[in-house]
């Protein structure tokens, strides 16, 4: 399915966030430090924002967080297009290194498109991650 990434200010982030990761948490806990200094891109599909992404650069490096689609709009394939966007834009601005947290029931996802583990699975909030990164 075909759908239309941009740039988006960071609370439009939050609701995406919020309905696709935590819907037991209120909205207002949905901004991270760092939301209005970072980069956000938002997936839309027929008209709708489905997903979201923010980007923290710091020099070469940049980390995504909070990759997010609807749950109603999961398995179609946006998430892999909203990350794809997303490694295009940092190879179009230089960045060396694109890395994230991911969740260890994920990595199959992130290996799709180059990206590999870095050092051992660790928990968070009851959940699996590990660190994986893709260098251009």
């Amino acid at each position: 399915m075909s759908a239309l990434i941009e740039q988006i200010f960071p609370a439009l982030t939050w609701r995406i966030r919020q309905l696709a990761m935590y819907p037991e948490k209120e909205i207002t806990d949905m901004e991270l430090p760092g939301d209005f200094d970072a980069m956000h891109f938002g997936l839309y599909h027929q008209y709708e924002l489905t997903g979201v992404v923010s980007l923290f650069i710091d020099g070469t490096t940049a980390q995504f967080r909070k990759m997010a689609v609807l749950p109603s709009d999961q398995g179609k394939g946006f998430g892999l297009q909203l990350l794809q966007y997303l490694v295009d834009y940092c190879k179009s601005q230089g960045i060396k290194n694109l890395w994230c947290n991911a969740r260890v029931s994920a990595i199959g996802f992130y290996k799709k498109i180059g990206f590999e583990t870095v050092g051992e699975p660790y928990e968070r909030n009851q959940l699996a991650y590990i660190k994986m990164e893709l260098t251009f």
